[in-house]
C-alpha cells in the first residue's frame, strides 16, 4: 500500500481497490448472463423438438457421459418437464412447449436485472474512475506549487 504526501495515495489506492472489486463483480455478472443465455439456448433446442418430433420416431437419449441410446417416442404427449425445485411433471406437447416458455420468460427477466446491475456498476465505477483521476490532477498541482516554493526558496 503506498503512502503518498498527505494520504492522499492511500486514497487513490483504496479507490484502484474499489474499482477491481466493482470490475471483478461485474465480470462475474457477465459469467451469470452467458450460463443463462446457455440455458436459454437448451430450451430453445428443447421447444423445436418437442415441435417437430412425432409419436413413433426414433431420437438420441443422453445417459450422460456423452453417451447416448436409440430411443422410440412412444408418446409425444408424454413429456416430463422440469418444473424447478426438484419438482418435474408430465405434460403434453402444447402445455410442455408453454412451460419451457415461461421459463424463457424468467431467464430473460434475470438476464434484464443483471444488465440492470451491471449499469450500476459501470457507473459507480465510472465515478471512482473519475474521482481517482481529480485525486491525482489535485496531487500533481500540489507537487508543483511545491517545487515552484522550493525554486523560489532556492533563489532566494
Amino acid at each position: 500500500m503506498s503512502l503518498g504526501g498527505g494520504g492522499g495515495g492511500g486514497q487513490l489506492q483504496q479507490l484502484a481497490e474499489e474499482i477491481q472489486a466493482l470490475e471483478e463483480e461485474k465480470e462475474a455478472l457477465e459469467g451469470e448472463i452467458e450460463d443463462l443465455q446457455a440455458e436459454q439456448t437448451e430450451i430453445d433446442e428443447a421447444i423445436e423438438a418437442i415441435e417437430t418430433l412425432d409419436t413413433g420416431e426414433t431420437v438420441q437419449v443422453p445417459l450422460g457421459g456423452d453417451a447416448y441410446v436409440r430411443a422410440e417416442i412412444q408418446d409425444i404427449d408424454e413429456i416430463i418437464v422440469s418444473l424447478g425445485g426438484g419438482y418435474a411433471a408430465e405434460r403434453d406437447q402444447g402445455d410442455a412447449v408453454d412451460t419451457l416458455e415461461n421459463k424463457q420468460d424468467t431467464l430473460d427477466d434475470r438476464i434484464e436485472d443483471i444488465r440492470d446491475e451491471i449499469s450500476e456498476i459501470e457507473s459507480e465505477s465510472d465515478e471512482l474512475e473519475e474521482k481517482a483521476q481529480q485525486m491525482q490532477q489535485q496531487q500533481m498541482q500540489q507537487q508543483m506549487a511545491q517545487m515552484q516554493q522550493q525554486e523560489q526558496g532556492d533563489d532566494e
